[in-house]
């Protein structure tokens, strides 16, 4: 006679298909006690993922008592913990990467079963897909050129965007393993690799001075001194109210960021808690800020009741928040002039950083003056030696073997 079974071990059978049908009763993470089946192709692989099961049991990990899928989760995610919780931006960019990336691939598997070995199949397809041919964006167009003519572009996800796909749904099961949804995190068991980040390429001290040269009659000269000089980002630039700034004790609280948010541009917070900082004022910045209000101030009485008053230090000719890519357009038209063709309007912060760090200043006091999140940011972004400071290094270390 057969042995039988000890009580809780489970029972495995033989179904009419062909596949093994494991049953066993375990503990949910609602406190009840629940069967459940589980299936496989072989006797072996069914009873392996009872005896897990069990060993879960005894350590005291309850089962997930969720049968819901994984599109089901993000959506409920996003709605109960990303919207009240993170900036619009923040948002706005985790929903785009749900929306495109993670419910068509991933939306069907049921939460609780995904494994990482899917989860890595799944990001080498996005890795190796044409987003051309993904998106139909070809054939929108009157006369198709490539991918909807046979020729497909192979216009791939930059490396920097696989990262972003992999740290949203690493974020989202991360969420619900802290809401006991599931058990471990198989996102973090997949690595992605790291993406290139662009080293801009920053002024000279000399390249900064023609700069400022070139601007001082310009209507954004003081914005371009502010740029150069305190390393402010572009949307801390145009989301500067006057209210943050006092003029008499020479501080300047960067608090408030220009960001556009479904179409619409708002003022929000800064990008991360550490980039909210106040600054002192250099006697080049205060007095271009002092001009620059005086300025203003004739400017609004140009204006009369045309002026819609928004306390921004530089808003349009009306008062209104700036539009972003005018200031990108205000920049290229400069560059140009200058011969500086290929330089971001991002790299004038750049410019800031880096001749503070060649001026010797500690990194930590630059950290806070570039509200960084960590000094490491400071020192792996920003922190590389010129060809002249690398030509005089290497000469002293001549002299010392000659």
């Amino acid at each position: 006679m057969a042995k039988r079974n000890p009580n809780g071990a489970g029972s495995i059978t033989l179904r009419k298909d062909g596949r093994y049908h494991g049953r066993a009763y375990v503990i949910t993470t609602s406190g009840l006690r629940k069967r459940v089946s589980i299936y496989g192709k072989t006797w072996d692989e069914v009873h392996n993922a009872l005896v897990e099961l069990q060993a879960d049991a005894i350590n005291g990990i309850p089962l997930p008592d969720t049968d819901s899928n994984v599109g089901q989760y993000l959506n409920y995610w996003l709605a109960e913990e990303v919207l009240p919780n993170r900036r619009p931006k923040t948002y706005q960019g985790y929903e785009s990467v749900v929306r495109v990336h993670l419910m068509p691939g991933l939306g069907t598997k049921r939460l609780r079963d995904l494994r990482a070995q899917e989860v890595r199949v799944w990001l080498n397809r996005v890795r190796a897909e044409c987003q051309c041919c993904k998106g139909g964006w070809d054939a929108q167009r009157p006369k198709p050129i490539c991918c909807a003519a046979g020729e497909c572009c192979k216009r791939l996800l930059s490396a920097r965007m696989i990262q972003s796909v992999h740290a949203v749904l690493r974020n989202a099961l991360e969420h619900a393993v802290r809401e006991e949804l599931i058990h471990k995190n198989v996102a973090k068991l997949v690595k992605v690799p790291a993406p290139d980040y662009r080293i801009g390429k920053g002024l000279t001290t000399a390249q900064a001075k023609l700069v400022l040269k070139e601007l001082s009659g310009h209507r954004l000269h003081t914005l371009y001194v502010l740029a150069l000089m305190l390393g402010m980002r572009r949307g801390e630039l145009l989301g500067l109210r006057w209210s943050a700034v006092d003029l008499e004790r020479g501080t300047l609280t960067v608090s408030t960021n220009l960001q556009r948010v479904d179409g619409e541009l708002r003022l929000v917070l800064p990008k991360t808690l550490s980039s909210e900082r106040t600054l002192p004022l250099p006697a080049p910045v205060l007095a271009a800020l002092i001009d620059h209000r005086e300025r203003q101030a004739v400017e609004r009485a140009a204006a009369g009741m045309d002026w819609q008053e928004n306390d921004l230090v530089f808003p349009s000719r009306i008062g209104t928040p700036y539009e972003p890519d005018n200031l990108r357009r205000s920049w290229h038209a400069v560059r140009g002039r200058l011969g500086l063709d290929d330089l971001r309007f991002h790299d004038l912060r750049h410019t800031c950083i880096t001749l503070l760090l060649d001026l010797g200043v500690p990194p930590h006091i630059v950290r806070e003056i570039a509200g960084h999140s960590d000094v490491g940011v400071t020192m792996k972004v920003y922190a590389h030696a010129s060809l002249a400071e690398r030509l005089k290094a290497l000469s002293r270390l001549g002299e010392a073997l000659s």
